[in-house]
């Protein structure tokens, strides 16, 4: 008895710590190939500030192969992780053993924008005294800490740009990592689908792991895998839990999580679940031709062409599936233009990229979330705990928003013709700093719409 369990810490601190390495190895060599980020300052922002990783770093090394397109990080000089790029496709993990990925990203049809300039090329900043402000207190570290690390803000009302700020090194053209804020853009891309007839909400999700009928998890929809009510035993708890195996260890993510048992009956269970994004993207990559080439073209087509989106990179897993519950890059103005698309219930320039009804669709509180999970977004409607509080703080009761690790956020406020995009590296691993996102919905708000 003793030594099974000694054995299964054993193995636990062993996924642990390939986890760590993974989770370098990929971020670095996205921030370093897509994002054109300094390597070391990715270390010391990015991996220095989260807490686990930062007592790990002095043992670990990491070597940037730039003719290669190659990162390799080890620990203790063991347990290496690989991550290779591909122009056009981003970073990704190399299974162990396992050849580099080839290939790059297709050559795209232009597609004419539907939706107008939002700014010129110079940074907007801000008229109103009012709105400056708002800027400076994002981008100030409180006294008593933790660190905020604002990298980007920008504040679009009715359409337009009226003030953005970026911190030195940074610009309208950095791409930045959206982590689970790539939640939303494959949100958009099954809303596409939908549209066109080619996935629906209800009935079992086209998932051939589970096609037999007799398989209890036959019965999941792709609302369930939205809103993380599919009953599958895919929590995120802590650093070894099944998102953390899937997106750093697994080569073939979406097969990890379809593996995964049920633990309660489908949409009787709300628990937070990148893994359940990944079967989503997989539904999403087979729905449109099985390769990666095949989702670029389509998302390029339906979605960030027609949005004008410039700097956007997806990035693909071993497999081929696109890892679409953390690894999107954009840069900050091309994530205020998905914002923009929710505002208008997914229409832009009078097409409709989105079904009707889709956003409220998205924006609608999943019974049982504390957090205000909505499907694909965090949300500020229903009768959540934290949306509640939210909204006593100072968001608009209708808004909801994207969220991704270390406080990267879209927030959407239709009503009020906002959407607020903040991007950082903030060091409060409890909340992601909602407190200075929801002073900066609500300062700006109460400048361009005045006092609720």
């Amino acid at each position: 008895m003793v030594a099974a369990a000694t054995i299964a810490l054993a193995s636990r601190a062993g996924t642990a710590l390939r986890v760590a390495t993974g989770l370098v190895s990929h971020t670095l060599c996205s921030d370093t190939f897509v994002a054109g980020r300094d390597p070391d300052r990715t270390v010391a922002e990015t991996f220095g500030s989260m807490p686990i990783l930062r007592r790990l770093l002095p043992a670990m090394r990491y070597r940037v192969d730039r003719e290669r397109g190659e990162v390799r990080v080890s620990l203790l000089g063991l347990l290496e992780s690989r991550a290779g790029y591909r122009p056009g496709l981003g970073c990704t993990l190399i299974a162990a053993g396992g050849p580099p990925p080839v290939g790059a990203a297709p050559d795209l049809e232009p597609v004419v924008p539907r939706l107008g300039a939002i700014a010129g090329p110079a940074v907007v900043e801000p008229a109103d005294e009012h709105l400056r402000q708002a800027l400076d207190h994002a981008f100030a570290d409180p006294p008593d800490g933790p660190a905020r690390d604002t990298k980007a803000v920008v504040v679009l009302h009715h359409d337009r740009v009226v003030a953005e700020r970026y911190a030195p090194g940074w610009d309208v053209d950095t791409p930045l990592l959206g982590w689970s804020m790539s939640k939303s853009v494959v949100n958009a891309l099954v809303g596409v689908l939908g549209r066109q007839g080619r996935l629906s909400l209800a009935g079992p999700a086209p998932v051939p792991a589970w096609r037999d009928p007799g398989d209890p998890r036959h019965a999941i929809t792709i609302e369930q895998l939205m809103r993380m009510t599919s009953g599958l035993a895919l929590d995120e708890t802590n650093s070894v839990n099944p998102s953390s195996r899937m997106l750093f260890v697994e080569p073939d993510m979406a097969a990890f999580a379809e593996r995964a048992p049920l633990i309660a009956p489908p949409g009787t269970r709300y628990h937070y679940s990148s893994p359940s994004t990944l079967i989503l993207s997989r539904i999403v990559r087979d729905a449109v031709g099985g390769r990666p080439e095949d989702v670029i073209r389509f998302a390029h087509r339906e979605l960030f062409g027609p949005l004008g989106l410039r700097g956007v990179t997806m990035e693909f897993d071993a497999a081929g599936t696109p890892v679409g519950s953390s690894y999107v890059y954009a840069t900050a103005r091309d994530w205020a233009r998905l914002g923009l698309l929710y505002t208008h219930d997914g229409v832009v320039g009078g097409q409709r990229i989105l079904p009707e009804g889709w956003v409220d669709f998205s924006a609608s509180w999943t019974p049982g979330s504390r957090d205000g999970y909505g499907a694909g977004f965090f949300t500020n409607r229903g009768a959540s705990e934290y949306g509640l509080l939210r909204v006593r703080g100072g968001m608009p009761p209708g808004s909801f928003f994207a969220s991704g690790t270390q406080g990267q956020r879209i927030v959407i406020a239709p009503a009020e013709g906002l959407v607020v995009v903040r991007l950082g590296r903030s060091q409060d691993w409890e909340t992601f700093d909602i407190r200075g996102l929801i002073r900066l919905v609500a300062d700006t708000n109460t400048a361009l719409n005045g006092p609720p």
